[in-house]
């Protein structure tokens, strides 16, 4: 699904005025988000999943077919864990 299909699904299932003011509260509903994770914190929709932001370790590796290696340095990543009423959806296809 593309940007503009999904911000036309959300304008339906939001009774939004128009796509413009569908597009905008999308826009500030993941800016939200972005900014909660930025700051190191979580944000849990319950039923749904909760988004989070991450430690991730330094890692070494090998690159495949060469005798060289990387080391990846530790970083913050945004992480979703789904809610059991968003895995029971998917499953059952509803």
């Amino acid at each position: 699904m593309t940007k503009a299909q999904f911000v036309e699904l959300y304008k339906q299932k939001g009774n939004f005025p128009s796509k413009a003011a569908a597009e905008k509260a999308l826009k500030a509903f993941l800016d939200s988000i972005t900014e909660v994770l930025v700051k190191g914190d979580s944000v849990t929709f319950t039923g749904f999943g909760t988004f989070a932001a991450v430690d991730v370790p330094e890692k070494t590796g090998k690159i495949p077919g060469s005798d060289k290696t990387y080391t990846k340095p530790a970083h913050k990543a945004p992480k979703f864990k789904a809610g059991k009423n968003l895995k029971e959806a998917v499953e059952k296809g509803a």
